[in-house]
């Protein structure tokens, strides 16, 4: 009797990848298997089973697909054994469906003592303004996990050596077969080391890792600003079982400063001037992170014009040009005035009486804008 193509067997195209005749032998091999039809076995639905069985087997080997694909079934009928039964269809059922449902209950282990990467670490750095804009070194201590010295990160007590698991033979992990599924789960001796300690190292009781106080040294790059992370390779916590070390990221927050604020590469202030300096113009010294420079208010200016400086910001910790200093002046009215200074205020008041927008402009606009609203009204 001729024996069904393979990929027909299992329906799937012959351009199929590895994952979809994965899918397709796995919704087969729970069809029509053994433990799942147990009461109701027929030969129909063994045979069933058993050719799925084959052409997976066939199929998900590169070299006897290849075979297959060029000569058929004489081209892998040597590897496969004689027909559908028996033990030369190259090994047996648990393999197979443990090869297909591995990727749902973990990979099998290897052999050996399991290390393990370190945690990250991280570390919240405050930095002035001015640091934060120029750059800076800084030096900061971190609590982490080392490696214990005495037993090099072993965990057993120096002369001696952590030996193999004997539950799970080092592989960290134990199968455990549930009817037709095999499960993997984590070696309940060794914890998934794959080894066991003897003698323990005194110095951190077999753990390997000591908790110990880090002085490093960070060099923040200019620029940097509020959520940027610097990385330190290598600085986190030290592995398991002499397993690399994980990162340390510190994480950067610029203080609130007493006269800039940041956005992007920009800063910003507000600068007060007095009522006289914004009718007549004038000059101011005005601050900015490189040191103090002039800025010359024409005369007229109103209150919340913003004057632009170009090149008095900040330069992009990621490259960029450097932003400006934005200044936004506002005019102070005068307090705590004298009777002799209210008369002259007084006085300039009515000197400017009558003249319209020629001095006003904007309140004369204004008081315009109210007035045709009031009309429009009815009012």
């Amino acid at each position: 009797m001729s024996k069904r193509d393979f990929y027909e067997v299992l329906g799937v195209s012959k351009n199929a990848s590895e994952a979809e005749i994965k899918k397709a032998y796995r919704r087969l091999a729970m069809k029509y298997h053994p433990d799942r039809n147990a009461g109701e076995q027929s030969e129909e639905t063994e045979k069933k089973f058993k050719e799925a069985k084959q052409a997976y087997e066939v199929l998900s080997d590169a070299q006897k697909r290849a075979a297959y694909d060029q000569f058929g079934h004489a081209g892998v009928d040597n590897s496969m054994g004689g027909g559908y039964g028996g033990q030369g269809q190259g090994g047996n059922f648990s393999d197979i469906f443990g090869d297909v449902f591995g990727d749902i209950f973990g990979g099998r282990g290897g052999g050996g003592s399991r290390v393990h990467r370190g945690a990250d670490l991280r570390y919240n750095l405050q930095l002035s303004l001015e640091d934060a804009v120029a750059g800076t070194t800084v030096k900061i201590r971190v609590p982490t996990m080392v490696k214990c010295n005495p037993c090099s990160g072993t965990g057993a007590k120096k002369g001696t050596k952590p030996k193999t698991c004997t539950t799970c033979a080092g592989h960290g992990q134990v199968r455990m077969q549930q009817g037709f599924f095999s499960v993997q789960q984590t070696c309940p001796t060794c914890r998934g080391k794959g080894t066991e300690i003897e003698s323990p190292c005194p110095a951190c009781h077999g753990a390997g890792r000591i908790q110990e106080h880090k002085t490093l040294s960070v060099k923040v790059p200019p620029g940097v600003d509020t959520g940027d992370r610097i990385r330190l390779s290598g600085e986190g916590e030290a592995g398991e079982s002499g397993g690399p070390a994980g990162d340390l990221y510190v994480q950067v927050s610029v203080k609130q400063h007493d006269i800039f604020s940041r956005e992007d590469n920009h800063l910003f202030c507000e600068v007060p001037i007095s009522f006289v300096t914004a009718a007549l113009g004038g000059e101011l010294e005005v601050p900015t992170l490189g040191g103090k420079v002039v800025l010359k208010i024409p005369a007229g200016t109103q209150s919340g014009k913003m004057f632009r400086m170009r090149g008095k910001g900040v330069k992009p910790v990621r490259g960029g040009p450097v932003g400006d200093l934005l200044c936004k002046v506002m005019v102070e009215t005068p307090v705590n005035l004298t009777e002799q200074q209210k008369e002259l205020l007084r006085q300039l008041e009515e000197s400017m009486k009558g003249a319209g927008s020629k001095h006003s402009p904007h309140s004369t606009g204004w008081l315009d804008g109210v007035k045709k609203f009031f009309e429009g009204m009815g009012f």
